[in-house]
């Protein structure tokens, strides 16, 4: 049973013939086959020295560029017919050309694969973790529909109703809190009202560092579901509630 010799350089007839037309810097369309012929059997002659002579495909190969060296030397045959047309033969080197094409073609796609396969062993991947027991822990949707942008939209009203962007006249020292500070606040304030409270409401100190944090806040606790925020028309005013007045309104 015949098998493929595979050498240090080469893996077989067709690419030891393409490494002697580029070392030899010959047109592969115009290959002069005494000399890649006598190129070749040099090699086919070495490589037996070196007990490789089981590679039978060089050998059919050793045998096909010969065949194709002495058709060359051959004087050209050429047929006039009645029309005075001139047909020449067609060229013996043809056939081997297009494999050797075609193998070009091939081991350059292998080359490019080999180059994709060196980044991609560099790259590392787990299989998809299981999400599912987490679900239950996520936020849940605002029932009212009330959006960022529409908070968003409130405070850059009260803003501009403030007059918050202009410098006042007289500032009103406060200490400095954290946004869970002042969440706490808004919270207690929520829980202790018995009628419902705007939005606005909660921006009673003209303080531009206020107003930022008491804002802030009151996403973090819609974030966390402990308030709701809800709205009855678009671009009306927002109230804020706990969630235990929200079941009261759903119901009612």
């Amino acid at each position: 049973m015949s098998y493929q010799i595979k050498t240090e350089v080469f893996e077989g007839p067709l690419d030891l013939l393409l490494h002697l037309i580029k070392r030899m810097e010959i047109d592969i369309y115009d290959i002069p086959m005494a000399e890649i012929t006598d190129q070749y059997l040099l090699y086919i002659h070495t490589m037996k020295e070196l007990e490789l002579d089981q590679a039978s495909e060089y050998l059919v190969m050793s045998a096909t560029l010969l065949s194709i060296k002495s058709k060359m030397l051959l004087p050209k045959n050429e047929e006039v017919q009645e029309d005075e047309t001139v047909y020449e033969e067609e060229d013996p080197r043809t056939e081997l050309v297009e494999q050797l094409i075609e193998y070009k073609r091939f081991k350059e796609a292998a080359m490019l694969f080999r180059q994709k396969e060196s980044v991609r062993s560099e790259i590392f991947t787990k299989p998809p973790s299981d999400l599912s027991h987490f679900a239950d822990e996520l936020p849940k949707l605002q029932p009212s529909g009330v959006t960022i942008y529409d908070m968003i939209g409130a405070f850059n009203k009260l803003l501009r109703r403030k007059r918050i962007r202009q410098p006042l006249s007289a500032k009103v020292a406060r200490p400095r809190i954290t946004i869970q500070q002042r969440m706490d606040e808004l919270l207690e304030i929520i829980e202790k009202s018995d009628t419902k409270l705007s939005f606005s409401s909660f921006f009673h100190i003209l303080d531009r560092e206020f107003i930022i944090l008491t804002f802030l806040a009151m996403l973090e606790l819609m974030k966390s579901n402990a308030i709701i925020v809800w709205q009855s028309q678009n671009f009306e005013e927002i109230y804020i509630s706990s969630r235990e007045e929200s079941l009261v309104l759903e119901s009612s």
